[in-house]
C-alpha cells in the first residue's frame, strides 16, 4: 500500500497494480507523476506494459490540457487499445493514490474476452435521437459516462434510464484545476471540450455500482405530507421546519454540532420497503427555509407520500459510509468471481479538504479488497445509481467494480 502523503512519481509498486488470476480476464492500472506531459505519459505506458488491451480509461490532470490529443494518441500507440474513455480532471485517482497536488495521468486497462464494448458520443454533430436509439440496440448491461458540466447530463441519463432501465449507469462530470477552461471528455482518440462520452458494456464481466453519500442519518423517518415542487411544506402534518427542529433537539450536544454545520435530507426511492438504511435514500441539500410558512426548500422535487428522513454529511459519516458499502460488498460477492479493478469518481469537495488525510477514497479500496486496478477522477458531480435510478450527485463517491467469474 502507498504510505499516507507519499508522493506519485516513478513505476513503483505503489502506482501500479494487476489483477491477473484464473479468470480470462485482466486489469492493470497506473499512476504518474513529475515532469512534462511526455515524460509522465511515457511513465504511465512504461509501467502498464501491456498489449492490444481491448479498453484503456483514462484520466488526465488538467495541467496537460494543451496535449490532451497527444497523450491519448500515445497512449493508443504504445498500448494498442482498441477502445479508450476518460476525461479531464483537476486531480486524478489511481491505486491507492489519489493526486491532488501534483499534475498526474492515471490509465486502467482491460483485457475483456466474451465482452461486447459500445463506444458512443454526445457531441455537436450528433442527434440526441440517434444516440438514444443506440443506446438501446447496444442492450449493454452498464454504461461509464463522462460529460461536460454544461451537458443536461441529468435530463439524458434519464432517458437512458427510461430505455435501458434497471442498467448500472455510472461515471462523472469532467473538471480542471482553472474552472472551466481545460475541460473535456476523451473517447478513442477525441477529445472534445463539450458534450458526453458513453461506453457500454455487455458479456461476461459485471459492474458492481456503489454510491457512497457520505450521510448519517438522524432522528426517525418521516411521511411528506404536502409539498410543491422543491418545497417540503408538511412532514407528518405538522411544518417542516419544526419537525428539523425537534429532530436537532433530540441529539446529544456532540451530534447536533455535527449535523448543523452540513444539514441534508434523504429521501426513499423505494416505498415499499419495511425500514430503510444507507443506500435506500437519494441524499440531497437543504437550500433554504420559507419562515411563514415553515417550509424546507430542498435541491430535489419530491412526492407526497415520500418517506423523509434528515441526515447529514461530515468526514466520519462519509468515511463510514464508504467503508461500510465496500465491506458489503466484499461480503456478498459470489465466490466463483473476482474483482478486477474499479472506476473511482470522487468529489470534488472530498479528498484532503473533507478528509484531512490523502488517498482516503482510493485507499479505502484497498484496505478493503485489497491491491486493486483502480483510474477515477475528482468531479464536478458523480453519477450512479440509487434504488435502481441513476442521479447526479454531490459529494458522493460513485464506483463502478468490475468483476469476472473464476474458471
Amino acid at each position: 500500500m502507498k504510505p499516507r502523503g507519499g508522493t506519485v512519481t516513478g513505476a513503483t509498486a505503489a502506482t501500479l497494480a494487476e489483477a491477473r488470476t484464473a479468470t480470462r480476464a485482466s486489469a492493470c492500472a497506473s499512476i504518474q507523476s513529475g515532469g512534462t506531459w511526455e515524460q509522465v505519459t511515457d511513465a504511465v505506458c512504461e509501467a502498464l506494459n501491456v498489449s492490444e488491451p481491448d479498453l484503456a480509461v483514462v484520466f488526465v490532470d488538467s495541467h496537460f490540457a494543451a496535449h490532451y490529443g497527444d497523450v491519448l494518441r500515445r497512449i493508443r500507440e504504445a498500448t494498442g487499445a482498441r477502445h479508450l474513455i476518460g476525461c479531464s480532471g483537476q486531480g486524478v485517482i489511481g491505486p491507492s493514490t489519489e493526486a491532488e497536488q501534483e499534475p498526474a495521468i492515471s490509465v486502467m486497462t482491460l483485457d475483456l474476452p466474451g465482452v461486447v464494448l459500445t463506444p458512443l458520443a454526445l457531441v455537436d454533430g450528433v442527434d440526441p435521437g440517434d444516440l438514444f436509439e443506440s443506446v438501446e440496440a447496444a442492450r449493454a448491461e452498464a454504461w461509464f459516462v463522462f460529460a461536460d458540466p454544461t451537458t443536461h447530463v441529468e435530463h439524458w441519463i434519464s432517458s437512458v434510464d427510461d430505455r435501458a432501465p434497471g442498467t448500472p449507469v455510472l461515471g462523472g462530470i469532467a473538471s480542471s484545476r482553472s474552472g472551466t477552461d481545460g475541460i473535456a471528455v476523451f473517447l478513442e482518440d477525441g477529445v472534445y471540450p463539450r458534450g458526453a462520452v458513453l461506453l457500454g458494456i455487455a458479456g461476461e464481466i459485471e459492474v458492481h455500482a456503489l454510491v457512497a453519500q457520505g450521510a448519517e442519518p438522524i432522528g426517525q423517518s418521516w411521511t411528506l405530507t404536502d409539498c410543491e415542487s422543491n418545497l417540503v411544506r408538511t412532514i407528518g402534518g405538522r411544518p417542516a421546519v419544526d419537525v428539523l427542529r425537534e429532530t436537532l433537539d433530540q441529539l446529544d450536544d456532540e451530534t447536533r454540532e455535527r449535523a448543523q454545520r452540513n444539514l441534508l435530507v434523504g429521501l426513499a426511492m423505494d416505498e415499499y420497503r419495511d425500514e430503510h438504511g444507507r443506500g435506500d435514500y437519494l441524499i440531497r441539500n437543504i437550500i433554504g427555509f420559507e419562515r411563514e410558512s415553515g417550509a424546507i426548500a430542498i435541491s430535489a422535487v419530491p412526492r407526497i407520500g415520500q418517506t423523509i428522513q434528515f441526515q447529514f454529511r461530515d468526514a466520519a459519516a462519509a468515511d463510514d459510509d464508504l467503508r461500510t458499502q465496500l465491506a458489503a460488498f466484499r461480503a456478498e460477492l459470489a465466490p466463483d468471481r473476482t474483482v478486477l479493478g474499479a472506476l473511482l469518481c470522487a468529489c470534488n469537495g472530498r479528498g484532503q479538504s473533507l478528509f484531512g488525510v490523502p488517498h482516503h477514497d482510493a485507499q479505502a479500496l484497498t484496505e478493503t479488497l485489497g491491491a486493486l486496478p483502480t483510474a477515477g477522477l475528482f468531479c464536478n458531480g458523480e453519477l450512479g445509481p440509487v434504488g435502481g435510478q441513476t442521479f447526479l450527485h454531490g459529494f458522493t463517491a460513485s464506483i463502478g467494480l468490475l468483476t469476472a467469474r473464476l474458471h
